[in-house]
């Protein structure tokens, strides 16, 4: 990963900046990460040997709560990474008016290679090197790229085994019978499917007249595709690290996710009940799915998918970013020319952080609610976010990028003004 992510991540604040008040104290404070810890973690791997793993944790911004984030496994994790996501979480939590400040998590290595049992041993072990530096009112982890729910349980249960106190606040995105959240699997999602149905209704598009292609075929870029074909979004094409396909008349989303589970490959399949028989199909690279003459293009895999070198391929009128920092900044100005609306990541992912509060919630009161709740809540602060970031936008004529992190640097300058700056502290002289 190139030291420039956080340095390119930082330059969409600095367009913002030119739109808002703010004090001299809130910018200071959101140049630097409040606290950055690296950790070394030894695992005993299953052959005996013995191996070190790096990890991270990075807490950027406390200003609105305690901090909030996944935790990522991935050859790519360095602390560049680690510091940009902590950043944008800063901001994604201040856009959905929740209580946190934004953090991030990750380990260096390709969890594909490794065993089950050396999974659960890596991420106790990573427990045991941050407990200090995460808690139910410090920081809460939850799961990201190549984390899940079982991965979570351990976290939460080796950090309990060393407060020596049953604590399923500390992390979000447990299993259900560990005190996780009904609807936080399908969270980030359907939070994505409020934004595009919100914003799809403005553009007066209607559903069956609109192509759709997924870039990633993961948890959140397989559930966003079936919400889409579902209400009749024609879904053309999707794809995994591995490639993708594509057919002009749209794909049977559930089927081919139903092959992916089985065989973890991409297939454009048709299932009636449990007989599958492959359709028609083009199979196409990622590049070539970004280049793709459809409606809406939904980054859903990792950063930097689209950048200089092939964002004049992109054809899409609508982006939704789904995966975080998926378009670089060079590329977002070059997008703006050419019409595109492209709408942020810091918007349309924030339904995993926000069901996750709902199961932060639900952890310290005790009480739990059904998956209509879940949902009905999330689909409200959704739509009302993004009404409020779409209203921005056309009152100042920016991007809905741009409308995003002027609505998250009002509140988090509130809540530094809140505390006392310069202006205040000099009033009376």
């Amino acid at each position: 990963m190139s030291n420039s992510l956080f340095a390119d991540a930082s330059k969409r604040l600095e367009k913002a900046l030119k739109y808002v008040s703010l004090s001299e104290d809130t910018i200071e404070h959101l140049k630097y990460p409040k606290a950055s810890l690296a950790v070394s973690i030894p695992v005993r791997m299953d052959d005996g040997s013995l191996k070190i793993f790096q990890g991270y944790r990075v807490r950027y911004d406390d200003t609105r709560g305690p901090t909030k984030g996944g935790v990522r496994y991935h050859p790519n994790v360095s602390l560049d990474e680690v510091q940009s996501l902590a950043f944008w979480m800063t901001f994604k939590c201040a856009v959905l008016n929740l209580p946190f400040g934004g953090a991030k998590g990750g380990i260096t290595l390709n969890p594909k290679a490794l065993s089950k049992m050396e999974l659960e041993r890596l991420s106790r072990g990573y427990v045991d090197a941050i407990a200090d530096f995460i808690g139910p009112d410090i920081d809460i982890p939850a799961p990201d790229v190549y984390t899940n729910p079982m991965i979570m349980g351990w976290m939460m249960d080796q950090y309990s085994i060393i407060k020596r106190k049953i604590t399923p606040a500390v992390v979000t995105g447990k299993p259900i019978a560990m005190g996780g959240s009904l609807g936080r699997d399908t969270a980030t999602a359907m939070g994505a499917f409020f934004t595009i149905e919100s914003m799809m209704s403005k553009m007066d598009r209607l559903p069956s007249e609109t192509t759709v292609a997924v870039q990633g075929f993961g948890n959140a870029g397989a559930i966003i595709a079936e919400l889409l074909s579902k209400v009749g979004y024609k879904v053309v094409a999707v794809s995994d690290s591995q490639g993708g396909i594509y057919a002009k008349k749209g794909l049977d989303i559930p089927s081919i996710r139903r092959y992916k589970t089985s065989s973890r490959g991409i297939q454009a399949i048709y299932c009636e009940e449990s007989v599958c028989s492959i359709v028609e199909h083009e199979v196409i690279t990622n590049e070539q799915l970004l280049a793709l003459d459809v409606d809406i293009l939904i980054p859903a895999a990792l950063e930097n998918q689209i950048t200089e070198e092939n964002v004049n391929n992109v054809k899409a009128k609508y982006i939704f970013e789904v995966a975080n920092g998926p378009i670089t900044s060079a590329a977002d100005e070059i997008l703006a020319t050419k019409g595109v609306y492209v709408f942020p990541d810091i918007l349309v992912n924030a339904g995993g952080v926000t069901v996750s509060y709902f199961e932060w919630v639900q952890n310290r009161s005790g009480l739990y609610w059904t998956l209509e709740e879940v949902n009905h809540r999330l689909k409200q602060k959704m739509v009302e976010e993004t009404n409020r970031i779409w209203a921005i936008a056309e009152e100042l004529a920016i991007s809905m990028r741009t409308a995003a992190y002027v609505h998250a640097l009002n509140r988090l300058g509130e809540a530094r003004e809140a505390k006392g700056t310069r202006d205040y502290y000099l009033s009376d002289r």
